[in-house]
């Protein structure tokens, strides 16, 4: 057969298995191990219905295949012993395969000079990937990406759900599973395809019953390097045995590939029917420099971000909250309107659309009765405008969210140098009362004069930016709010701190609240200070929700970097703001930084205080000025208040929302309502011991406190001492979600990392995720987990939900120093 003479094979070799199993086993789980391999791998044990044989399922974490040296990149991974006791691969997925420039070897210009045709562009088809291979007893296992088998007695898991689509195909052809198993087994290969049932479980795309099933998309062979089938051969496959086939097409050239996409991206329709993206398929001698296969994919933002925002929208309405929205206003103001209507005394409606049911019914009922496409709509927003932003001449206020040392002072005067906006300092205001309102009031009036201005402080707590919006939405109700938001990643603080240090330290006296006689620890602890109270911008909660775009900066970039950052996304989103001027030339945005730099100096200096020290009224005079017969006041000495594990709060964000995903409304309740009112901790971490409690444990303190004194002291390499000093990295599992009305924790257990220890002076180690109201204090957490230790789970009112995957997480310990 042309098949068999075609298709691509080769045995196992079992020292091959064998090496990448030994990768796999020296990181499995263990913190301190990922140090030495630098990745982590969790390994899950299963059970195959109608067989004896157990299957091990490997997973890891999506940021550890972008790494260098792993002993397979396959995402998708299961093996087993044969009877001889050997081990073997038993179904491998895809290599992890990455965005158009979301990793180096994605860059267009890398992917033109590593690859070669021919180039398969494969429609993405929108729903949940599954395994099929062959078992040694001619059993088939049927696999999700990483588990196989139900989720719990009531509730069938994805693997359950694509196995009886299986059935339902081979019927079609007269085979049965056994036929189907011995034949993959026989060629040493996974069938991977998608599973598109929208009664199963709704995605962005409507699949309707004739459309419904199993879409093969590739074959691999099962070995640790990736090796899968031409596209025709997949094809050939899904024929015989009665499965769905993708649509695909093939091109000769890099050139032609790229004009095709973008192209099509340009609506996010193609052949008649919306999708969100392709899969390209070619080889590439990247890394290897030998021709291997290799995927990369190119998804469309649009028309999905839209209807994503009508689904959220949809559910404040449910939720009784105000929908907010800032893209495709015009349409969604229809589609809002329209919902409503709907949803009015329909409380089953409701119920099933927050279930996940019902949502591309409702997508589409409002498109029908418009009569239009989702591409429709992009492409009558790109010929006529979506007139939102694009009529947008004025009353803009750009607003920093940065700490001391980011740049944003120096190019908000590169932008007026530029453009000829206001700029209005916070520090340039003298007023003892109501300087938050003041500084409201001069931003307005600000506005009168120009079409764009700076609000030049920090804006670092939500708070501040809350006034700030307020204050001026009342004066100028027409303004538009743009965060130029220095992003504090907290993974990424060590680099942030030297940074921003090196510039405030180098620039002297010409500060106007650091100055080059403050001594270098108070310096330390002033920036200190503004970085642990930093909260970052959050666009879908109050009040960032208020920022009409969120502009994201690089704290470690150049302030000429940053500059040209915003000036290209505002020319993109406000074009009618720069009255017809073109974008600034290179020169001209060097120009700008020089003048920014070199042309300003201080006219008004400020002291500010390191710590919570007591009022300096009776050391002033009258008019706020230092009083020469008064000693300056003595920073307060700042204590470590505890010590704690400080988590990525946005991977324990991505574990919560995974959690809740397919759960029913009353489970989501408080989650629900916690993420509503803005009652998520912004920060997440593991309270190791706090101060109240160092009597009861006096070792535990010790321990911690002698460490923090060695590697916060001064070294020769640094003159000065570091309070925020990182003591190690821990590895915390999350292991169980618990909560009652009140408030809502993670049960973790916290391993060390090479060779550490870390105790913890709570009985249960735990994450807490949020409070229903300011009154109830996160330390209750405490007294949630005892009574769910003593009581269990149920009728008493607490909930519980066991954390899937074995989510393991990587922290920093640090001593949080009193404020």
């Amino acid at each position: 057969m042309a098949y068999q003479n075609e298709a691509p094979y080769r045995a196992q070799d079992r020292h091959e298995v064998s090496e990448m199993l030994r990768g796999l086993e020296a990181s499995q789980g263990r913190g301190k191990d990922k140090g030495k391999t630098g990745f982590s791998a969790k390994k899950n044990t299963y059970s195959v219905q109608g067989s004896n044989i157990q299957v091990d399922s490997w997973r890891m974490q999506d940021w550890d295949y972008k790494k260098p040296h792993l002993p397979t990149y396959a995402r998708g991974l299961f093996t087993a012993k044969n009877r001889d006791g050997q081990s073997e691969i038993v179904v491998r997925g895809y290599d992890k395969f990455f965005n158009t420039d979301e990793v180096n070897e994605t860059q267009w210009r890398n992917v033109e000079n590593n690859t070669r045709g021919p180039y398969e562009l494969s429609v993405k088809e929108n729903g949940c990937i599954i395994f099929i291979s062959g078992l040694e007893d001619g059993t088939l296992l049927v696999c999700s990406k990483h588990s196989t088998g139900a989720r719990t007695d009531t509730d069938v898991s994805h693997a359950m759900a694509g196995e009886k689509w299986v059935e339902r195909h081979l019927a079609t052809v007269g085979k049965t599973k056994q036929d189907l198993a011995m034949r993959l087994r026989a060629m040493n290969a996974t069938a991977v395809a998608e599973l598109c049932d929208d009664d199963f479980e709704e995605h962005v795309l409507q699949y309707t019953p004739e459309q419904a099933g199993l879409y093969l998309h590739g074959i691999n062979l099962n070995l640790p390097e990736f090796a899968t089938y031409p596209h025709h051969l997949v094809d050939q496959f899904a024929d015989e045995w009665g499965m769905k086939k993708t649509m695909y097409l093939t091109m000769s050239n890099i050139g032609e590939v790229k004009t095709f996409l973008d192209g099509v991206a340009e609506t996010g329709s193609y052949a008649g029917r919306d999708t969100e993206g392709f899969v390209v398929r070619c080889q590439s001698k990247a890394n290897t420099n030998e021709w291997h296969d290799w995927f990369f994919k190119y998804k469309f933002e649009e028309p999905y971000l839209m209807y994503r925002q009508w689904r959220e929208c949809t559910k404040a309405i449910i939720g009784d909250r105000q929908p907010k929205y800032k893209k495709h206003k015009k349409i969604t103001e229809e589609y809002v309107d329209f919902a409503r209507r709907q949803l009015h005394g329909r409380p089953d409606l409701a119920q099933a659309y927050n279930a996940n049911h019902g949502i591309i019914q409702m997508r589409n009922d409002f498109l029908n009765s418009r009569g239009l496409k989702g591409s429709d709509i992009i492409r009558q927003e790109q010929e006529g405008g979506d007139v939102a932003n694009e009529d947008v001449t004025g009353d803009v206020v750009l607003v920093p969210v940065a700490t001391l040392g980011c740049g944003k002072t120096t190019v908000a005067l590169a932008l007026c140098k530029l453009f000829g906006w206001g700029h209005i300092q916070n520090d340039n205001i003298t007023v003892r009362k109501g300087k938050p309102a003041m500084f409201a009031s001069k931003c307005s009036d600000c506005l009168t004069e120009s079409p764009a201005m700076v609000a030049d402080r920090n804006n670092h707590q939500r708070r501040e930016r809350k006034q700030l919006i307020e204050d001026v939405s009342k004066i100028v109700p027409s303004a538009r709010f743009v965060a130029l938001h220095y992003v504090h990643d907290r993974s990424n603080y060590d680099n942030i701190r030297h940074a921003t240090r090196n510039r405030i330290l180098a620039r002297g006296d010409n500060h106007q609240t650091i100055h080059a006689s403050t001594k270098g620890n108070e310096i330390i602890e002033i920036m200190e200070g503004f970085m642990h109270r930093f909260e970052p911008v959050t666009p879908d909660t109050s009040p960032d929700d208020g920022f009409d775009k969120v502009i994201n900066l690089n704290v470690l970039a150049s302030s000429r970097d940053n500059l040209e950052t915003v000036i290209t996304q505002l020319y993109n989103e406000y074009p009618k703001l720069f009255q017809g001027r073109e974008m600034p030339s290179s020169t001209d945005m060097d120009a700008a930084i020089a003048a920014a730099l070199n042309d300003y100096t201080v006219d008004i200096k400020h002291t500010i205080k390191s710590g919570n020290s007591s009022s300096n009224s009776k050391k002033t005079q009258p008019n706020g000025a230092p009083n020469p017969s008064q000693p300056a006041p003595k920073p307060k000495e700042r204590k470590v208040e505890y010590f704690a594990v400080q988590l990525p709060a946005t991977r324990v964000a991505a574990v919560l929302d995974a959690v809740f995903r397919d759960a029913d409304p009353a489970q989501a309740q408080l989650y629900n309502s916690l993420k509503a009112s803005g009652r998520l901790q912004r920060e997440s971490h593991v309270t190791l011991i706090h101060r109240a409690s160092a009597a009861q444990h006096p070792g535990i303190w010790a321990q911690l406190t002698d460490l923090h004194a060695q590697t916060s002291a001064p070294t020769p390499e640094r003159a000065y001492a570091l309070p925020d000093a990182k003591l190690g990295v821990a590895s915390v599992r999350l292991e169980r979600l618990v909560w009652d009305a009140r408030i809502m924790a993670f049960v973790v257990r916290v391993a060390g990392s090479e060779g550490e220890s870390w105790p913890c002076a709570n009985r249960t180690a735990h994450v807490t995720v949020g409070t229903s109201s300011p009154a109830v204090k996160p330390k209750e957490s405490n007294d949630l987990l005892e009574r769910w230790l003593r009581e269990g789970s149920g009728e008493n009112g607490i909930m519980e939900v066991p954390v899937k995957g074995s989510v393991e997480l990587e922290g920093v310990v640090r001593g949080v120093l009193s404020r």
